[in-house]
């Protein structure tokens, strides 16, 4: 029976979650509210304002991003 593996930036949730304390939905909804646009201008903002590690921050703007290109 194959395993479910969570691939792409959802991969990097648990460890979020882990190393920064708060839930994935938390952190999802302040990159949707911020009124940043670029990608780079979202990761940039998630480091500076909330600490998070590049990788972090890349995948949780690269999962709204395209939940919001599937909209």
């Amino acid at each position: 029976m194959a395993e479910n593996v969570v691939k792409g930036p959802a991969s990097y949730f648990p460890s979020i979650e882990k190393k920064y304390g708060r839930p994935i939905g938390e952190w999802l909804e302040i990159v949707r509210s911020s009124p940043l646009v670029k990608h780079m201008e979202l990761v940039s903002w998630l480091k500076a304002e909330h600490g998070l590690g590049h990788g972090h921050a890349n995948a949780l703007v690269a999962h709204v991003r395209a939940e919001q290109a599937r909209v």
